[in-house]
């Protein structure tokens, strides 16, 4: 079987060129998506690699969901430096130098710098109920002070079907229509380009018969391009039209931003960080 990025399983290697070659083969497809650049690609990796990667996952067992709110529920995640020297491997491979350079051709974003913190990426698990509303995402690396800009998700799922829910939604910033979903098979990678608008999330309750998690590795690429004065979005939550979803937190947020002085804002934002169990940066949803 093909793969679309041949890293070599054991070294992980792949090289410059053909990590460019292959991120501007698909270019066009990723930059002309409306309402904003995204993509989705089958059989990603070798499937050796994710294969090992699910394994070490589960190995590390449940933990204690990291947040509890009626916009995200059940889901939890695993920082690489904490995973098996494997899976450690495979998550600095993905933000070395050639894939840097595969997601620049994609994107058209040039100067694309990997989070060494891992603020909000790693391995992903969301059990059985579990899903992650509508939202955009926090916007600002506060320790790098950078700006966030392109989302990796690949998925970890053998065998999973559309009933099983946590399907991963596009959405129009006015959420006047869902634009895509993709179910979150093995070894399906989904990336985005991010801003204060671009919607979506994995609204539908996970629900596989055997009662799996859903899993996935997550990772966040910024650029230096963070503006002295520009306020920081955290995570920004909206309904779906006709659902059951939490009440949106973005006219809240919004008179928020625009009606007290800008210090103010910045202290009651790093306080909602703390009760929401998150460190600096760390201001939204960890599961997508």
């Amino acid at each position: 079987m093909s793969v679309f990025f041949p890293m070599d399983p054991e070294t992980l290697a792949i090289t410059h060129q053909e990590a460019k070659r292959i991120g501007s083969s698909v270019a066009a497809d990723y930059q002309s998506k409306t309402p904003y650049p995204y993509i989705c690609i089958d059989d990603f990796l070798p499937p050796e690699i994710l294969e090992r990667v699910r394994e070490e996952a589960l190995a590390m067992g449940d933990a204690a969901p990291e947040y509890a709110s009626a916009n995200e529920k059940l889901k939890t995640s695993f920082n690489p430096d904490r995973m098996p020297p494997y899976s450690k491997a495979v998550f600095y491979a993905l933000n070395s130098r050639p894939f840097i350079q595969f997601l620049e051709n994609m994107s058209g974003i040039k100067g694309l710098i990997p989070d060494p913190y891992y603020q909000g990426g790693g391995i992903h698990r969301t059990n059985t109920t579990g899903h992650l509303d509508i939202h955009a995402d926090f916007n600002h690396h506060t320790i790098m002070n950078l700006e966030r800009r392109v989302n990796l998700l690949i998925y970890l799922n053998p065998g999973w079907k559309d009933e099983y829910g946590g399907a991963f939604e596009v959405w129009t910033n006015d959420m006047s229509a869902k634009v895509a979903a993709f179910a979150p098979v093995m070894n399906r990678m989904c990336a985005f380009s991010t801003g204060d608008d671009t919607m979506h999330g994995n609204p539908e309750p996970v629900n596989h018969p055997a009662g799996d998690p859903r899993l996935s590795i997550a990772l966040y690429y910024y650029t230096a391009t963070w503006e002295d004065g520009r306020t920081a979005q955290s995570t920004v939550f909206k309904r779906r039209p006709g659902s059951a979803d939490a009440r949106s937190n973005e006219a809240t947020m919004r008179v928020v931003r625009d009606f007290i002085p800008p210090f103010l804002y910045r202290k009651s934002r790093n306080l909602l960080i703390k009760l929401r169990g998150g460190g600096a940066g760390k201001t939204g949803p960890v599961n997508q």
